[in-house]
């Protein structure tokens, strides 16, 4: 009965949360059509008439495809095999131990706890890791040398390590005291802990892997145009990433007084002007930065983490009953119960990740929407503008035209670039009859 609620609250929190993204309009429609027929008629892998690529690079998209598919879903087995095994051969039992003989204050034990499960994932995810940044290096995304990603991966791992720890106190406190209601006691205390780190994560963390200066600093003609897209000079930033990075980007994040958004440094030549490519990309970001895209969708993670919490409890009971002799993990009081719960999320995930990217893509798609309508006015044709961006795009990211729908359904938080491509080039909402979604005529 529980169960059942919660999933209610959810199925009707969802669609009041992405409300202001799920209203379809005319030309919105007519332009996803076109998209789905161009889509359906051309091969998996194969080139679209509004999105090609030269052979060469059609093959290289294709092979670079098939790795990250091949990795991501190793990874995502990997994650769940590897805890199953930390739990099998006593490795979470001997890392209790150890955290219960360091200290008998709480706070000391929750980080030597940490500090030795992180550990443990790190170095066996490493591998993976690695990997990644060989084909970045290989495929010209990243200029970043191993001695500095090394350092950029020991800050991650530093940060990690304090707040899982300081997480894994609080559950571990719940538990003890609220040992049947845990889980909603910290799905209402995630709420603050997580709009808390949106917060400070652009004016604390971030600076901590890139540098930032205000972007009117060495663009102030993109600040203007910025600003009549509905974003206030002071609220853009520049990011340096071409310090480790090759492709262009911007993105959207904080919240409140530290809400931004950052436009990289590598989409911006200072000898020339801003070209309407970059125009349609920072108008997309701009529709994150209107509409609260950033906070919409932390808002709807928070809103499935009670029945995520709730299944992760059942399975820790059930998992403690039928293997806490086996793995010496006799009570959800034991800090090792904490990896149950760890596994127990990873096999969540596996049927969450393609809802959430389902979501992500929707804001994604609402994005470009506004984006498009957002350069109406600022350059000669739109449609153009985005279908020459999605080429350049995906010639630079070389990206698969058309990757099947099962995989962007299941890992694509965009829509394919062939499908945006399309979409770009049929959606014009200033034709007669038609609508602006976001923008009126």
């Amino acid at each position: 009965m529980l169960l059942r609620r919660w999933l209610m609250v959810i199925c009707l929190m969802c669609p009041l949360l992405a409300a202001g993204c799920s209203r379809e309009t005319t030309a919105e429609r007519a332009a996803n059509d076109y998209a789905a027929r161009e889509i359906a008629a051309a091969p998996v892998h194969g080139n679209l008439p509004d999105y090609s690529l030269p052979p060469d690079k059609l093959a290289q998209a294709d092979h670079l495809t098939t790795i990250d598919n091949v990795r991501h879903f190793s990874e995502l087995a990997w994650s769940i095999v590897q805890l199953i095994l930390l739990l099998e051969l006593g490795v979470v039992a001997w890392m209790r131990n150890r955290a219960v003989s360091a200290g008998r204050r709480l706070w000391v034990q929750a980080y030597v706890f940490a500090f030795l499960v992180l550990i443990a994932r790190t170095v066996l995810n490493m591998p993976f890791r690695i990997y990644g940044h060989h084909i970045a290096l290989k495929y010209g995304f990243s200029v970043q040398g191993w001695i500095s990603w090394l350092v950029d991966t020991g800050k991650g791992f530093f940060l990690s390590w304090l707040l899982y720890g300081a997480l894994a106190l609080l559950l571990f406190w719940l538990i003890g005291r609220t040992p049947r209601w845990w889980w909603l006691g910290f799905s209402a205390i995630a709420v603050p802990i997580t709009l808390g780190l949106l917060y400070i994560s652009p004016i604390v963390i971030d600076p901590m892997f890139y540098k930032f200066e205000p972007l009117a600093l060495h663009h102030p003609e993109l600040v203007e145009q910025l600003e009549h897209m509905g974003v206030p000079a002071e609220r853009q930033f520049l990011m340096k990433a071409s310090e480790k990075l090759t492709t262009p980007n911007a993105y959207v994040t904080g919240l409140g007084h530290s809400k931004r958004i950052v436009v990289w440094d590598t989409s911006l030549n200072p000898r020339q002007g801003v070209s309407p490519g970059v125009l349609w990309m920072v108008g997309h970001e701009c529709g994150h930065y209107v509409l609260n895209h950033v906070l919409i969708g932390t808002l709807m993670g928070l809103a499935s983490l009670p029945l995520v919490l709730y299944l992760a409890f059942r399975f820790l009971q059930a998992m403690i009953v039928r293997f806490g002799g086996r793995w010496r993990i006799p009570s959800q009081q034991d800090w090792g119960a904490l990896v149950i719960l760890l596994l127990a999320y990873a096999l969540i995930n596996v049927v969450q990740e393609p809802i959430s990217n389902t979501m992500s893509r929707d804001i994604e798609h609402n994005a470009d929407i506004y984006g498009q309508e957002a350069i109406h006015g600022l350059v000669p044709d739109p449609q153009r503008t985005v279908k020459d961006e999605m080429d350049a795009d995906g010639l630079r990211g070389l990206n698969d035209p058309n990757p099947g729908r099962l995989i962007e359904f299941w890992l694509f938080n965009h829509p394919a670039t062939g499908r945006r491509a399309a979409f770009g080039k049929a959606y014009d909402p200033w034709a007669p009859g038609m609508e602006p979604k976001y923008f009126k005529k």
